[in-house]
């Protein structure tokens, strides 16, 4: 900033500069909407609540980048389900802050790999911490205090604090 103004004051350059600072402002403003546009994207690429398809067979993906929250339920319509998504839904703020991610899968008889391999029995709920392992599992909805105290004990959340 200090030396922007000071071309700016200089006589030679007063116009020169003033093009200058007009260039500036616009690249700013395109790198800012450019920028805008991109997190807007990966935010569409990258939803909070998405479906757990059959041919998913592992979390690698996930693996040290977020905490799933994996829910198996006999439908959408099934109470449980239903009750926990509103939970989930209404802590999407601290669900982004603790790196969740929540994956749903609703189709029993798709006989997913991951639904044979958990061997869920009607609606459970999972955390899997960020190292892939099962932190938590429950047969109820989880409420969204339980799921979040049980993250902010974890090494790995206390050491991003």
């Amino acid at each position: 900033m200090l030396h922007i103004n000071s071309l700016l004051s200089t006589p030679h350059g007063l116009f020169r500069n003033r093009n200058s600072s007009v260039s500036l402002t616009s690249g700013l403003l395109m790198l800012a909407l450019s920028l805008l546009t991109c997190s807007t994207s990966q935010a569409a690429d990258n939803p909070i609540f998405r479906s757990l398809t059959p041919e998913t067979a592992n979390l690698d993906r996930y693996q040290w980048h977020y905490r799933p929250v994996l829910i198996f339920a006999p439908s959408k319509t099934d109470a449980n389900y239903v009750q926990q998504m509103a939970i989930l839904e209404k802590s999407k703020v601290e669900l982004v802050e603790r790196d969740i991610i929540v994956l749903s899968d609703t189709s029993p008889a798709s006989k997913g790999y991951l639904r044979s391999q958990l061997n869920p029995d009607g609606f459970v709920v999972m955390l899997v911490g960020k190292d892939g392992g099962i932190k938590l599992r429950q047969q109820k909805p989880l409420s969204s205090e339980i799921l979040l105290s049980t993250i902010d004990k974890m090494p790995m959340r206390k050491a991003n604090l």
